[in-house]
């Protein structure tokens, strides 16, 4: 298999000529899809096609971010904006049976939807433990303050939707309940004591059997006081790598984010150097998109490996 190590954006519902040849002629591994890029259920299914088809790939891996709540892009024609994670949470707090029942019911109706416009990954579950006084770009996308409250529904978001053949993104590893401001701006600072992350927020992405991990743009000062997290060599491999023990493919958050200081281009491949196997860029900028495919190398053996084993799972 030979793909760029990025998944990209595109600008609008269709794909213009210049990102038709960036599909065919740049390979980059996967596409990510935003409401500008969604206006109908009809119009969706055309565009999945029309990329599949450009790729001469059936399986090719096309995501969206469809938590919930206030993260959801199919809202023209589906209305789940009240369903956020701690909705579910706090039923599960409650009575963990009609918390797991309701939950599957409603991957059940989100997996449909996914399927039938040609979508096979969703960049859920967030495994972010909600603390208090910390900002509120997490909030209700997180399950709880309680951690086996996070496990447990994160687990089981996983297996629901691995049961209707759509992956998972856990995010945002290794933790980001605890920002204090929003990385989509600038870039947060965690000073916390590090056997309390060890033990709570790094403590929800393990052994959650997700084939895909997202990463934090967050700075942990105990662990790299230089570094944000998706930049951090040492972070990857000592806390997301060792001791939280992911195995899979780790896809960094979005290059274009203002955490993250410099242009999009070399994000990225401070991204891809520190070991993010897939870079993340969600603008939709054609001349950026073309920039970071520039740059990126072909995906390497464990990405082709862990990409032929999401491949399999779909068939």
């Amino acid at each position: 298999m030979i793909r760029k190590a990025a998944i990209i954006s595109i600008s609008g519902v269709s794909l213009t000529y210049q990102e038709s040849n960036i599909f065919r002629n740049e390979k980059p591994w996967g596409v990510i899809l935003f409401k500008r890029n969604i206006s109908s259920e009809k119009q969706l299914r055309k565009l999945t096609n029309s990329i599949k088809q450009i790729m001469k790939d059936k399986k090719y891996p096309i995501l969206i971010d469809e938590e919930g709540g206030r993260v959801t892009r199919l809202s023209n024609f589906l209305n789940n904006s009240n369903f956020t994670q701690k909705f579910f949470g706090d039923i599960y707090k409650i009575n963990k049976n009609i918390g797991l029942t309701l939950y599957k019911n409603y991957i059940n109706l989100i997996s449909k939807h996914l399927q039938t416009l040609g979508i096979n990954i969703n960049t859920s579950p967030v495994l972010d433990l909600l603390q208090t006084n910390s900002h509120g770009i997490i909030g209700n996308r997180s399950y709880s303050e309680n951690l086996n409250v996070v496990k447990e529904l994160g687990c089981a978001c996983i297996k629901f939707y691995k049961k209707n053949k759509i992956a998972t993104v856990i995010k945002h590893i290794p933790g980001h309940g605890r920002a204090s401001v929003d990385s989509h701006f600038k870039l947060p600072i965690v000073n916390g004591n590090l056997m309390l992350l060890k033990k709570n927020d790094f403590e929800c992405f393990k052994n959650t059997k997700s084939y895909f991990a997202m990463t934090a743009h967050i700075l942990y000062s105990k662990i790299d006081n230089v570094n944000n997290a998706t930049h951090s060599k040492t972070l990857i491999k000592e806390i997301i790598r060792k001791k939280i023990g992911f195995k899979g493919i780790l896809i960094s958050d979005d290059v274009s984010m203002k955490a993250l200081k410099y242009d999009v281009v070399k994000n990225a491949k401070l991204a891809h150097e520190a070991g993010c196997n897939l870079i993340l860029y969600c603008a939709g900028k054609t001349h950026e998109v073309k920039k970071i495919l520039k740059e990126m190398p072909y995906i390497d053996a464990h990405t082709k490996k862990k990409t032929s084993e999401f491949y399999k799972f779909l068939s």
